[in-house]
């Protein structure tokens, strides 16, 4: 499975990313901001592919003029409302690389995966959420049309810290209301 947008391939993660994931994922300014540490090696980046990336859903953010993977975004596989299990619904994740910040991409992706998720996996709601501090990560998910839903402290196991979080909360309706104009 993979979904285009005007600029990027989002496509299965393949063991030969494992060199453009670690030259993002080695960056200091991307894993520990999202809850993760900066990867060691590209082999380290290898068996995130293999372990994390492989899930269902996830996708590597290729740039479709070079080939480059400089991210991953899709879904996490749990949310933070677990009291709602009549409703179908997902988090989304995703990092990008800081050489590719600022051009509007993360947005052009997560919307991309907001409608894969809403058509074709039959999403009623998707959740996203962010770290205090994480304010372009905050920044995506507005332009994406996510509402501020709750806030709370949080121990982040892959570093070591407590944090607060914030999630956000996009439903189907307030999708549709959003990409036909209305809102």
């Amino acid at each position: 499975m993979s979904l285009e947008t005007a600029r990027l391939r989002l496509r299965p993660f393949r063991d030969s990313d494992a060199a453009d994931v670690y030259s993002y994922a080695r960056d200091p300014r991307v894993g520990p901001i999202a809850g993760w540490p900066p990867h060691q090696s590209v082999e380290e980046s290898r068996e995130i592919i293999r372990i994390v990336f492989s899930a269902p859903g996830v996708f590597a953010m290729e740039v479709k003029e070079t080939g480059t993977v400089i991210g991953s975004v899709g879904f996490v596989g749990n949310h933070p409302a677990g009291e709602f299990t009549d409703c179908p619904d997902d988090e989304i994740g995703y990092a990008l690389s800081p050489a590719f910040w600022g051009r509007g991409l993360m947005p052009e992706a997560v919307d991309a995966v907001l409608e894969y998720g809403f058509t074709e996996l039959g999403l009623q709601r998707i959740w996203c959420g962010h770290y205090a501090g994480n304010w372009r990560s905050k920044r995506v998910m507005e332009k994406c049309g996510f509402r501020y839903q709750f806030s709370r402290t949080e121990f982040v196991k892959l570093v070591g810290e407590t944090r607060q979080s914030y999630f956000y909360l996009l439903t189907k309706e307030g999708w549709r209301e959003r990409v036909s104009g209305a809102v």
